[in-house]
């Protein structure tokens, strides 16, 4: 069979046409030759670079592809962006799912990532679901850097505010102030280090010195321990106690003393006792006189048995005291 010239023109258009609808509609992210998909819908106020040309993931895996965006004409949402994107048809999940913009790699190319929820009523083809919108790397660490910036740029208007405050009192007066400042740190500093220099010089010319007198500081130390351990060992104790006794004792005594009672008590605090004494130790005092200067009236004594005449009065004489 001859195939004429018409018949093969035919075979090439409907071959081209077929491709160009097949490539503008890939170029769409459809593609004729997938499995049948499912269609959703998602809101945003900003797509931040979204397109058709996008890829729908699910724990980073593709599942499908965005379809259209394009501007909602509710007037209540003027100027929101309407997202329709495709999913996979065996993929299951809730109505509360979210459909999240972010970025797919630092160059700034966006996709959609599916978070499926399984909770609720079952999503279907052509139901709204949640959308967000992820903050990109550059985005975040701009939010993060910015009160650092904020920060810094503080703490360089406070430095700048300190710079100018240190210029104004750093007059000439100051300045040479704190010159003479330094040289007597200087000094100082040397002066320091010409006294360690001569306390090493002192140590080391003194060492045998120091080294007897720190072995006699521990022998010291070893005996008082042993006395220590002597006085422990010993009755010390006891004797604490008994001298402690002795000493309540003799206060009880001298209380007894101090309240007039037993012979010193009443001598001391008896005034009448007192008295009787002093007249007594007087009247004796008086005999003792008496008997020296007239022995006669006292002692009679004879070796040829005298009688014994009567006792004849003596006029009686004064003694002066």
């Amino acid at each position: 069979m001859k195939i004429t010239r018409e018949l093969k023109t035919g075979i090439v258009a409907i071959t081209v046409i077929a491709l160009f609808i097949w490539g503008y509609n890939y170029l769409k992210g459809l593609n004729l030759f997938d499995s049948a998909s499912k269609t959703y819908f998602t809101e945003y106020s900003n797509v931040e670079g979204l397109n058709t040309a996008s890829i729908v993931t699910l724990n980073g895996l593709e599942v499908g592809k965005v379809i259209a965006v394009k501007f909602n004409k509710e007037p209540n949402k003027l100027g929101w962006l309407i997202v329709e994107f495709s999913v996979e048809t065996d993929l299951e999940f809730s109505k509360n799912s979210i459909a999240k913009i972010y970025s797919a790699s630092l160059m700034g190319g966006k996709s959609l990532a599916l978070v499926p929820s399984y909770e609720g009523e079952m999503a279907k083809p052509g139901d709204y679901l949640l959308g967000e919108t992820e903050a990109d790397v550059i985005t975040s660490v701009s939010e993060n850097l910015k009160p650092l910036f904020e920060k810094v740029g503080n703490a360089m208007i406070s430095a700048d505010s300190v710079l100018v405050g240190i210029n104004e009192i750093m007059d000439a007066k100051t300045k040479a102030n704190l010159k003479s400042s330094i040289a007597q740190l200087n000094e100082t500093v040397s002066n320091f280090n010409a006294i360690s220099k001569s306390v090493n010089e002192m140590v080391t010319t003194n060492k045998v010195k120091i080294g007897n007198t720190l072995t006699n500081a521990e022998l010291m130390t070893n005996n008082f321990a042993k006395l220590s351990d002597s006085l422990a060992n010993s009755n010390l104790g006891t004797t604490i106690k008994n001298l402690e006794a002795t000493v309540n004792s003799l206060n009880s005594i001298l209380a007894n003393v101090e309240s007039g009672e037993g012979t010193l008590g009443k001598f001391l605090k008896d005034e009448e006792m007192y008295n009787n004494l002093t007249s007594a130790s007087k009247e004796l005092n008086e005999l003792l006189r008496d008997i020296k200067l007239h022995p006669k009236r006292f002692v009679h004594f004879s070796l040829f048995g005298k009688k014994e005449k009567g006792y004849v009065a003596e006029p009686k004489v004064e003694i002066e005291n």
